[in-house]
């Protein structure tokens, strides 16, 4: 029997199509593979996200963009958290970034008084301290939320405590 008609080569090949598909959406397309600090490579395809959609869209329009792309990462990071625990044998795999990518969006979405750079820029380091330093109610949501959710919610609090910060800064005049 052939290879071609013999069923288990058949799924062996789907499998492994169907964990590079998933292990590329999963890492941000290898960003969140690094030994090193998976989570800051991981969200910087949020900030190129972000820049792309400000720079090549209307104000109004790059807004609704990104809402939509929180939204579509959201969903993939829940859909794809049990393939994730599994393939990485881990309740949060710090390879699996999709989080990484929807908190830092938040950033933008609720913040937009400043030039996309600027946003970026600020936005991407206060988002990965509060990632990092995880204050409540996100340390409570990383701790006691333990499904797709709470490996979410914990970011998406921390990219809104960033969007806050900017916040009070820009009233400030900063």
């Amino acid at each position: 029997m052939s290879s071609k008609n013999n069923p288990q080569h058949s799924a062996h090949s789907d499998l492994q199509t169907r964990n590079l598909v998933y292990l590329a959406i999963g890492s941000a397309l290898g960003l969140g593979l690094s030994p090193v600090a998976p989570g800051t490579l991981g969200a910087l395809l949020g900030v190129l996200l972000h820049l792309a959609a400000a720079y090549y869209l209307a104000s109004p329009l790059y807004i609704g963009v990104l809402i939509i792309a929180l939204l579509l990462v959201s969903y993939a990071n829940h859909a794809l958290t049990p393939w994730a625990r599994e393939y990485w044998r881990s309740e949060d795999p710090r390879h699996f970034v999709l989080d990484e990518i929807a908190g830092y969006l938040m950033v933008p979405i609720l913040f937009h008084q400043w030039a996309p750079w600027k946003i970026a820029l600020w936005g991407f380091a206060l988002f990965r301290f509060f990632d990092i330093v995880k204050i409540p109610p996100a340390r409570q949501i990383d701790r006691n939320m333990k499904n797709s959710w709470g490996i979410l919610l914990d970011d998406l609090v921390s990219g809104a405590y960033a969007a806050l910060v900017m916040y009070v800064l820009w009233i400030f005049g900063v």
